[in-house]
């Protein structure tokens, strides 16, 4: 097992709130290693905006930011890739065993909580009952038992039709792994998917898979065990001069049905080779394959179609195939 516990683990030093680390096998004090991500002018945005949202709601820089794909399931089962939109998650260890968390999508709903191993788990904000369920299962499995604090962003909202849950989830354990784990380690993703597999059960283990072991212009091919050899299979739509673009519509729940199967309709009809949902459960998007030279024919014939009806035209996402999570350095 991995964490505060362990020989030449890393913890906080003196005060919880202080953003030092310790490595305990040396004693040598080192800086917060995610911390300068607030202000470096060179980084991407969102992981600027989620290192300082941190030190912000909770006074202290991260010690690591990672992001995290979203991911979605391709028209062949078993087949899964990963978006080149993430989420991030900043975190920084405790030692006191209070976990806090905050997001800028639930400004209001932060959290201060204690973090018990059994037991039924604190009243917490509906955003946070995920992100606590993750912690609970890591510090079961050594990793971070004296608390962290932790902050969560994505690129994209629930209204773009992707998976939000699963990509915030592993962007949390390996963001609270790695802050909880040897000096010059990395977390082990393979151990991580089995745990949140274990604490979330109702989560779409395919599309962590994704989140966890993708490859950019690749497709994975999931099997029943995480550990076993990562099978891939090329699934590159720019490189064969093709554009995989994400078709969301508006409006109420019970019309979506039908509103994506006339998007669905109107896409082909203007040029687009294939089109599927990006998961197994019937939502708010689909996913369309088609010519770079249709996109925007196809664009505009679906919007004009729902134009034509009066019907808020669906959101365009174009998407590329990305690798996994990553540590942002």
């Amino acid at each position: 097992m991995k964490g505060t516990e362990a020989a030449g683990s890393r913890s906080t030093a003196g005060d919880p709130g202080t953003g030092h680390v310790t490595d305990r096998a040396g004693g040598e004090s080192v800086g917060p290693v995610g911390g300068d991500l607030a202000r470096r002018a060179t980084a991407d945005p969102l992981f600027r905006l989620v290192a300082y949202a941190l030190e912000a709601a909770h006074g202290r820089p991260p010690t690591a930011v990672w992001s995290a794909p979203y991911a979605f399931h391709l028209g062949s089962p078993g087949l899964v890739a990963a978006a080149g939109w993430p989420t991030a998650a900043a975190a920084a260890p405790r030692s006191d065993g209070l976990v806090r968390l905050s997001s800028l999508a639930h400004p209001a709903d932060s959290c201060d909580l204690p973090l018990t191993l059994s037991g039924p788990p604190p009243a917490v904000p509906d955003w946070a009952v995920r992100p606590y369920a993750v912690l609970r299962a890591l510090a079961r499995a050594g990793y971070g038992r004296g608390g962290s604090d932790l902050h969560v962003q994505g690129s994209l909202t629930g209204a773009a039709g992707l998976a939000t849950a699963e990509p915030a989830e592993c962007a949390v354990a390996l963001a609270v792994a790695d802050v909880h784990t040897a000096a010059g380690a990395r977390p082990d993703r393979a151990e991580l998917a089995g745990l949140l597999a274990g604490a979330l059960p109702d989560g779409d283990d395919g599309l962590r898979r994704a989140v966890l072991f993708a490859r950019p212009g690749r497709a994975l091919l999931v099997g029943p065990e995480p550990r076993r050899r990562q099978r891939y299979v090329t699934f590159d739509p720019a490189a064969s001069g093709d554009r995989l673009v994400l078709v969301a519509v508006r409006g109420e729940a019970a019309d979506r049905p039908a509103e994506l199967a006339r998007a669905v309709t109107c896409a082909r009809r203007a040029g687009a080779l294939s089109a599927w949902q990006p998961g197994p459960r019937p939502g708010r998007s689909v996913l369309v394959l088609l010519p770079r030279a249709r996109l925007t024919a196809v664009r505009a014939a679906v919007a004009q179609d729902f134009r034509d009806r009066g019907v808020p035209v669906p959101r365009f996402l174009n998407i590329a195939v990305a690798g996994a999570a990553r540590r942002e350095e």
